[in-house]
C-alpha cells in the first residue's frame, strides 16, 4: 500500500537499530501511526543494546481525512498492531501497554496496571523454561540466521548444511549456558570470516566488585612500609573520570608523596592502595598523604576511578603529539584515531582541527577497533588546497577548509582492524602518504545488529563484504601491508622507545624536504582604476 506521507514529511522518522524487529510506522483505517525520534548524538550509545532501552521516542497519528497530525504518547520505545490493526501495544523502557489502536491513552487512570490504564503487570508473567529444548532453538536459528543474511548466497563456498550436520549432535552434550556459545562460535567460525560474534544471554549475574583506580603509578618502598607516587596521569584533568583524581584541585599531591593510608585503613606490605580501593569504583575515598617535601601528614578526599583508561590514553596522545612537535620545530602535526565510531570521530577533530594548520601531519591509526566512518575521515584528508581566502582582519585561511600543505604520513599496527583496516588500504589505494607500521588485523566483512535468540543472545551476521580494485576481496583475512614495515619491539616498549612513530617524524620531516611547502606571496593584489566619467 502507498502511503502519502504529505503534511509529516518534516519529521524525523528513524528506524534503529537497535529495535530492527519492529517498523516505526504503521497503517491504520485512514490513519497511519508512526514514531518520531529526537535527533541525538552518538557518543554514548550502546551498539549491542542495555538492559532496559531508552524510551524518548513518540508516538504520533496523522489523519488522512482530517488531514491533521496529533500526539498520541510520549516517551516510546517502540510499538506493534494486532493482526486485524484494532489493537496497538507500545513498549516504553521495560513497560508495556495496550491501547485502542489511534486513540491516544486515558489521562486519569493513572499508572498502575489494569485494563483501564492498558498497563500490563509483567511481574505477573511466568513462563516455565527447558533450558535444552531452548537452546536447540537457539542453535537452529543462529545457523538459520548465517544462511539468511550471509553476505554471499553460496556461503563462500561452504556446505552450511554440512555443517549444521556436524555440529548439531553436540547440542545433546551441552550441559550449561556457556557450553552453548562455544558451540555457537565454533559452528560459526567454520564460515572463516570475521565478525561473527556470539554475545550476551541469560547468564546469572555475578557478584560486582569494582577496582577503583587513582590514575598514578605507585612504587612500594620497602623501608618506609609505604607506597610512594611516581607518577601522575595527566588527562583531561578537567573532568572526573578523564583524569587522575589526584591531579584535581584542591589534592595538590605531587610525585614523591607517600600514601599512608586509604579510608583510615593502613597502607603496608600486607595491604596495597589497590587492594583497599576494590569495591570502591566510583566512591569518593579519602588518601591520607605525607608530603616528600616537608613530610608533613594530611587526609584529602577524592573520587575514585572506574577505569585509568580515558586518562591514559589522553596521556598517551598527548605525549605522542609533544614528541612530535618537539622533534620537528612545530612542522608536523599529529593525530591519533582510536576507532572509526562516534569516539574516534570526536577523537580526530579534536586534534586535526588545530594539527591540520601546520605544513605536515601524522595519522595515526594504531590499535584502531573500527566503525563506520573512515571514509568521511578520508574525505578531509584528501583535500587538496588550491586556493586562500584573504581577508583584511584575520590571517590568510586555506580553501578548502581544513586542506593540509604538507606531506601526510599514516601510522598503523596489527592491532588496527575492521574499518581500521578499510582506512588503511584506501589511505595506500588513494596514495595520500607513506604507511608505516605491520600489517593490519584483517577483518572487513560488516554486520548489523538485529534478531536475537531466544534468551536475548546477539548473534552477527557478516553481511557487507569489502571490494577494491587492487586486491579484490583480499583484505578479508589478511590486512593490508604497510609501504614503510616497522616494528615496534618488547624491549624498545621496556625502554619507552616508539620506534614507529620516530620513523614517521622521519618520513615527514622528508616529505617536507622533497615537497618543501612555501607561504604564497599575496602582495600582487588587484589595482582597479575608477571608472572615468560619462561624456555630457
Amino acid at each position: 500500500t502507498r502511503i502519502d506521507l504529505e503534511g509529516i514529511t518534516d519529521r524525523i522518522v528513524a528506524f534503529p537499530v537497535s529495535e530492527g524487529r519492529y517498523s516505526d510506522v504503521h497503517g491504520i483505517k485512514d490513519k497511519v501511526l508512526y514514531l518520531s525520534h529526537p535527533v541525538e548524538g552518538a557518543l554514548e550509545q550502546n551498539w549491542f543494546g542495555a538492559e532496559e532501552p531508552p524510551a524518548k521516542a513518540t508516538l504520533e497519528c496523522y489523519d488522512f481525512e482530517g488531514r491533521k497530525n496529533e500526539t498520541l504518547v510520549e516517551g516510546v520505545t517502540s510499538f506493534a498492531l494486532s493482526q486485524d490493526g484494532s489493537t496497538l501495544c507500545y513498549r516504553a523502557g521495560n513497560r508495556l501497554r495496550v491501547l485502542k489502536a489511534g486513540d491516544k491513552p486515558p489521562e486519569d487512570k493513572g499508572d498502575e496496571p489494569g485494563r483501564e490504564s492498558g498497563w500490563v503487570d509483567l511481574g505477573r508473567v511466568k513462563v516455565s523454561v527447558n533450558p535444552a529444548a531452548e537452546w536447540r532453538q537457539m542453535f537452529r536459528d543462529a545457523w538459520r540466521l548465517q544462511l539468511e543474511h550471509f553476505w554471499t548466497a553460496d556461503m563462500s563456498g561452504i556446505d552450511w548444511t554440512e555443517v549444521y550436520t556436524r555440529y548439531e549432535p553436540l547440542l545433546e552434550r551441552v550441559a550449561s549456558r556457556s557450553e552453548l556459545s562455544d558451540l555457537v562460535w565454533e559452528m560459526q567460525g567454520e564460515l572463516g570470516t570475521s565478525h561473527a560474534y556470539e554475545l550476551g544471554g541469560d547468564y546469572r549475574e555475578s557478584p560486582q566488585y569494582p577496582q577503583g583506580f587513582l590514575g598514578a603509578d605507585l612504587r612500594f618502598d620497602p623501608g618506609a612500609d609505604r607506597y610512594e607516587i611516581t607518577h601522575i596521569v595527566r588527562g583531561d584533568v578537567w573532568g572526573e573520570k578523564t583524569g587522575s583524581p589526584l591531579a584535581q584541585t584542591g589534592v595538590n599531591a605531587r610525585v614523591g608523596d607517600r600514601i599512608l593510608a586509604v579510608n583510615g585503613q593502613r597502607v603496608n606490605r600486607d595491604a596495597s592502595p589497590q587492594s583497599l580501593l576494590v569495591h570502591q569504583a566510583g566512591s569518593e575515598v579519602s588518601l591520607t598523604l605525607e608530603a616528600a617535601s616537608d613530610k608533613s601528614v594530611r587526609t584529602v578526599v577524592v573520587r575514585a576511578l572506574e577505569s585509568e583508561q580515558p586518562a591514559r590514553y589522553r596521556e598517551w596522545v598527548e605525549t605522542n603529539r609533544r614528541y612530535v612537535h618537539e622533534q620537528t620545530d612545530g612542522q608536523i602535526g599529529y593525530v591519533h584515531i582510536p576507532d572509526m565510531g562516534p569516539h574516534g570521530y570526536a577523537e580526530f577533530h579534536r586534534g586535526f582541527l588545530k594539527e591540520s594548520e601546520r605544513t605536515g601531519l601524522i595519522i595515526d591509526v594504531r590499535f584502531n577497533g573500527g566503525g563506520h566512518v573512515s571514509p568521511l575521515i578520508i574525505e578531509k584528508l584528501a583535500r587538496r588546497r588550491m586556493g586562500y581566502e584573504i581577508a583584511r582582519w584575520s590571517e590568510p585561511a586555506p580553501f578548502p577548509q581544513l586542506s593540509l600543505a604538507g606531506p601526510l604520513v599514516a601510522l598503523t599496527n596489527e592491532h588496527a582492524g575492521s574499518d581500521g583496516d578499510i582506512f588503511c588500504h584506501v589511505f595506500k589505494l588513494m596514495q595520500l602518504g607513506p604507511l608505516l607500521g605491520k600489517r593490519t588485523w584483517g577483518g572487513v566483512v560488516g554486520i548489523t545488529i538485529n534478531d536475537p535468540l531466544g534468551d536475548g543472545t546477539i548473534t552477527t551476521q557478516p553481511e557487507f563484504s569489502f571490494w577494491f580494485e587492487d586486491v579484490g576481496f583480499g583484505v578479508e583475512n589478511y590486512g593490508t601491508d604497510p609501504t614503510i614495515e616497522v616494528e615496534n619491539r618488547p624491549q624498545d616498549y621496556l625502554r619507552g622507545d616508539d620506534v614507529q612513530l620516530r620513523r614517521a617524524v622521519e618520513e615527514a620531516l622528508k616529505g617536507s624536504i622533497e615537497n618543501a611547502f612555501k607561504p604564497p606571496d599575496f602582495s600582487e593584489r588587484p589595482r582597479l582604476a575608477l571608472a572615468l566619467p560619462a561624456d555630457d
